[in-house]
């Protein structure tokens, strides 16, 4: 069975193209297009990995690691954040949050791919 990753993000172009990046590797996809929506993703389906943006409208990432932490069933799933900002004052906010890496945009395929196998469970 593949393994499931969501991937949030305002962008649609960017969710489309890590959306094919990841399926295209073998991995399941489920998107969420803001905070909000994709908290409708965390109903006890399983997810191996999360990729997030940290800038989005009605709830951003750093909120959203915070949701998902709280929740049991996904308190130990690994949590990326995919983003445009790389202040290390930001980084810090979303390691404290519970997030588990960082990469920065644009991303290559091939980095993003050695990440996800590097922390996927």
């Amino acid at each position: 069975m593949s393994k499931t990753i969501v991937v949030i993000d305002d962008s649609e172009s960017i969710r489309e193209l890590v959306g094919l990046t990841l399926e295209s590797a073998g991995y399941s996809v489920e998107k969420g297009i803001d905070g909000k929506d994709a908290l409708r993703l965390f109903d006890n389906r399983e997810v191996n990995l999360v990729i997030t943006d940290l800038n989005m409208p009605h709830i951003d990432g750093i909120a959203l690691i915070r949701e998902i932490r709280k929740m049991e069933a996904y308190s130990m799933v690994p949590i990326l954040v995919l983003t445009t900002e790389s202040q290390a004052a930001k980084k810090e906010e979303a390691k404290a949050a519970g997030a588990t890496g960082w990469i920065v945009k644009p991303f290559v395929a091939e980095k993003l791919l050695a990440v996800v196998q590097k922390v996927i469970r």
